[in-house]
């Protein structure tokens, strides 16, 4: 629900914010980078950079973010692309951008998440892998994904190696956690958490087989899907609920990529997880988490659009437990209200630009006063309500959520690759 209409902010905060821009020349990789030198003292430092995003399905925030991602590797030496989808799946992924094993498109429908089967995105790892050929393993470019939902691919794994040192075993440790492979977070609530137990058996199981590394790495993200199946959707405590718990351990597999002290990680999600702030009342996302842990070595860049449209699946309304959805379509929007933070940023540059947030410190006090002012922003996921969507706005603390903003104008649904039909898929 969009929140009541403020006064605009005065003329001092649009000076300020256009004096501030880094005016893109494109969004598309592959183009030279003299427009983003301005950011490599702005991310002096920084070991982690959030890459966000307004909606999952814009074109030119998937592009822009394969344009950034180059940025980082080549210019900054960043070494991981960090993303929000499986966990378990990814090593398909990583394979096919380190070593160039396997189909491209199949790793990347492996990861469980429509939004991300793109031409967008398989551009980005087709990038990935070209940088890769032929460099030293430990100058190569990673793919992880840090989300512990979707966890089949570590099931099967699981089940290979337990045939093989354990067979008489495998079986009764495997086949009450089968469920995990389809099961989404949140649709099992159980007190008594009986699925957590299950998974703890079967993480102690593992401890004195031989050659067990891969497969307790695997049984850590089946035990953190079990989880997730397992908490409740609401609860008074935000924290206990299964949304915290997603975002922590999104966190947490960040730290993980972050024990290598050469590591440096460009990380892949919506707006809503990178942002550092805690909402009110709401659990801590991904990005206050490592806010905490790794202060201003984390950078989080929001992304936000101007106007046109984007690719979600249209929730139908009606009693049903779970939304009843279509396929993922293009849905049309024009421009933001004139309180929303899209709006002040395309008065001040009506083209597609980066402003760099930590400036603020020695902004005019009408600046810093509007910057750390609550105001409304878009944001969209995978599943959006079928008619009401142009009125969905959460509200923004713009220099608390966000260390820098992009702005695109511009928005056009993202591609679809042709050989997944997003109405079937999750």
């Amino acid at each position: 629900m969009s929140t009541p209409e403020r006064a605009p902010a005065s003329d001092e905060v649009t000076e300020w914010l256009a004096r501030n821009a880094v005016r893109l020349d494109g969004v598309a990789a592959g183009a030279p980078t003299t427009d983003l030198r301005p950011l490599k003292d702005v991310l002096d430092g920084v070991r982690i950079v959030g890459l966000g995003e307004a909606t999952h399905g814009t074109r030119e925030f998937f592009q822009l973010k394969h344009r950034l991602l180059e940025f980082l590797v080549t210019e900054l030496g960043f070494t991981v692309l960090a993303m929000e989808a499986s966990a378990s799946a990814a090593p398909a992924v990583d394979a096919y951008v380190r070593h160039g094993t396997g189909d491209g498109a199949r790793a990347l429908a492996g990861l469980g998440f429509w939004t991300w089967r793109t031409r967008e995105v398989l551009a980005m790892l087709d990038w990935m892998r070209a940088y890769n050929r032929g460099r030293p393993e430990e100058h190569k470019v990673r793919f992880a994904g840090i989300d512990p939902q979707r966890c089949g691919a570590s099931l099967t794994v699981l089940d290979g190696y337990l045939r093989r040192t354990a067979p008489a075993r495998a079986a009764g440790l495997l086949d009450p956690l089968r469920v995990l492979a389809t099961a989404h977070p949140g649709s099992r609530p159980d007190p008594d958490r009986r699925l957590v137990g299950d998974a703890e058996r079967l993480l102690a199981a593992l401890d004195g087989l031989p050659d067990a590394a891969e497969a307790l790495r695997h049984a850590r993200i089946v035990a953190r899907a079990a989880d997730l199946v397992t908490r409740p959707r609401s609860h008074p405590d935000a924290e206990r609920t299964v949304y915290a718990a997603r975002d922590r351990y999104m966190a947490d597999a960040v730290d993980d990529l972050l024990a290598d002290p050469a590591a440096r990680v460009a990380l892949w999600a919506h707006n809503g997880h990178i942002a550092a702030d805690r909402p009110t009342g709401g659990a801590a996302p991904l990005g206050h988490h490592l806010r905490a842990r790794h202060g201003d070595a984390y950078y989080a860049l929001g992304l936000l659009f101007g106007s046109g449209a984007f690719r979600a699946r249209r929730v139908w309304p009606g009693p049903w437990r779970r939304p009843r959805a279509g396929a993922a379509v293009g849905n049309r929007i024009g421009p933001a209200r004139a309180d929303a933070v899209e709006a002040r940023l395309a008065a001040a540059d009506p083209g597609d630009h980066v402003v760099d947030l930590r400036r603020a410190a020695d902004a005019p006090p009408a600046v810093r006063a509007w910057l750390h002012g609550t105001h409304p922003t878009r944001t969209f996921g995978a599943l959006i309500p079928r008619w009401s969507y142009r009125l969905n706005f959460g509200p923004t603390v713009p220099a608390a959520a966000y260390d820098g903003l992009a702005y695109i104008a511009v928005s056009t649904p993202s591609r679809l690759l042709p050989e997944h039909d997003p109405g079937r898929a999750s």
